[in-house]
């Protein structure tokens, strides 16, 4: 899954001469998109650990908002603003599924099926109002506004859901190596099989979720949890420093924009 065609069903030349607000998908896309997951959940769990929940959920979302208001604020993609929105999401999606468990007291398996109704109903309103799905048509205000509340939603299902999976019996690796042999799946339909490009991607970017974040926990977490026990800071900042070179390089090179090919 790492071409224009994956995503819409229109012509390639198209898709090239559309302005469009997201990058393309790469393997960087891919690969950052898992970091950015394994980031959220960490630093979400290390701010509520420093600041308590309360103070930790009201930064959080006022990052998010700062975040995605410069993001709606440029008039076109550029690597930075949109993986810094990506990171905020995340981080604040992480804190939201937990909030339901933890404050709330809502199990995951509850939580799950109600984070992926929500996501449905996003989908459902989208594509009702605007007939696609397609992350190459993200080239109006009310698509963007779409976008980045299934994105949203996508990160608090996956986080419910990868937190489901490890405390019923596979534990962080465990629920790590699930997801990386799910993942798998969709684009293996779309590329042997009968799913659209569309729903391909879509079912591949919520996994990456649980995928990442499932990775994170078990670098992170201690012994007796299963984890490395390589601690919340250090995981949190090493993968902060990855994903700051890889969206480096790809705001040098440019090899996440159509109009470099």
């Amino acid at each position: 899954m790492t071409t224009d065609r994956l995503l819409d069903d229109r012509p390639l030349t198209s898709l090239r001469t559309m302005a469009n607000k997201v990058p393309e998908v790469t393997a960087y896309f891919w690969i950052i998109k898992v970091l950015t997951t394994g980031m959220g959940e960490t630093a979400s769990d290390l701010l509520a650990k420093v600041l308590g929940p309360v103070p930790a959920v009201g930064l959080g979302g006022l990052a998010l908002a700062l975040s995605l208001a410069v993001q709606f604020a440029v008039r076109r993609y550029v690597a930075w603003v949109y993986w810094t929105a990506v990171v905020m999401v995340s981080v604040f999606g992480t804190m939201a599924a937990d909030v339901l468990h933890v404050g709330l007291g809502v199990p995951y398996i509850a939580s799950t099926p109600l984070f992926l109704v929500t996501l449905a109903a996003v989908f459902a309103l989208w594509y009702a109002a605007e007939r696609t799905l397609s992350i190459h048509s993200i080239t109006t205000r009310s698509r963007e506004l779409f976008y980045w509340a299934a994105v949203l939603a996508t990160f608090a299902l996956g986080t419910a859901a990868g937190d489901l999976t490890a405390t019923a019996g596979f534990g962080y690796l465990g629920s790590a190596v699930l997801f990386a042999v799910a993942i798998g799946v969709p684009a293996l339909a779309h590329r042997f099989g009968s799913l659209a490009a569309v729903p391909a991607f879509w079912t591949a970017y919520v996994i990456t979720r649980p995928l990442g974040a499932s990775l994170a926990d078990w670098m992170a977490l201690g012994h007796t949890r299963g984890g490395l026990g390589l601690g919340l800071g250090p995981v949190t900042l090493a993968w902060t420093v990855a994903i700051a070179c890889f969206v480096g390089y790809l705001a040098v090179s440019r090899k996440d924009t159509s109009y470099n090919k």
